[in-house]
């Protein structure tokens, strides 16, 4: 281990597989005590395996429903807990359902804003306190290149517009947070290869081709990809870093 995280406790949701995994894999190698949690308990105890076989150190709890202000709240106590305390956050846990304008019901629309924006208002609200007693600290938030722009390869109404709060209560936070020396920071992936992605992408009669044309760098995104860009936000190497949103797109963000 290099260290760059030594002895910060470090909270990361949705630590089942992808880009959960990878951010609490990168976190432990640096020295960081990692908390996580995810809805399955399976997927969540082989993530904390694969990090305590590595030697890194990671408690995590499943299942946890993290869109209930009672869930957040007590995922955030137990992970302070068996951490001793809170020096990062990793908004990363979401669910999603897609559908056209016109079709997409409202149950649909109010389940991908409960599972993706209100989550991450949820839990950053439990673990503020923490921060503040910790005299700062770094929030990292998982949004989406769909908070920015429009998805033409699939409707993705209810996602973009989850992002795209995500990505404005983070620079809300930036200024509540200043005073106390807490930075908060986004990334904002592209299409990202895990095993919830990966299904389409193998499919030779599904899009991946078209979307792998507008990528300028021509390949996927891995997790461990989004997972260094959350490493450098969450370490001292950012300390003068707040309001940042990185795009770990391979470009694919500037193409018209």
């Amino acid at each position: 281990m290099t260290g760059r995280l030594e002895g910060l406790a470090v909270l990361i949701t949705g630590t089942g597989g992808g880009i959960g995994r990878a951010t609490a894999l990168a976190c432990a190698r640096e020295g960081a005590h990692v908390v996580g949690c995810d809805l399955n308990p399976g997927p969540s105890e082989e993530t904390v395996a694969l990090v305590r076989a590595a030697g890194g150190t990671m408690d995590a709890v499943a299942p946890v429903d993290l869109s209930t202000p009672e869930g957040a709240a007590a995922w955030v106590e137990e992970a302070a807990a068996l951490a001793g305390g809170v020096d990062v956050l990793v908004n990363n846990a979401s669910a999603i359902r897609f559908g056209a304008i016109d079709v997409l019901s409202y149950e649909d629309w109010s389940f991908t804003m409960r599972n993706e924006l209100d989550i991450v208002f949820l839990v950053t609200r439990a673990a503020w306190p923490h921060l503040v007693a910790r005299g700062g600290g770094s929030v990292v938030n998982v949004a989406s290149i769909t908070a920015t722009r429009g998805a033409w390869f699939m409707p993705q109404n209810a996602h973009g517009a989850a992002k795209g709060g995500v990505l404005a209560l983070t620079y809300q936070l930036v200024v509540e947070g200043g005073a106390h020396g807490i930075r908060v920071n986004a990334v904002s992936p592209a299409m990202t290869q895990t095993p919830h992605t990966t299904p389409m992408l193998e499919d030779p009669d599904g899009p991946a081709e078209q979307i792998l044309s507008r990528v300028p760098l021509r390949r996927w995104g891995q997790p461990e990809d989004v997972a260094n860009a959350i490493l450098f936000l969450a370490s001292p190497e950012s300390s003068h870093v707040s309001g940042a949103n990185i795009p770990v797109d391979g470009g694919a963000a500037v193409v018209g």
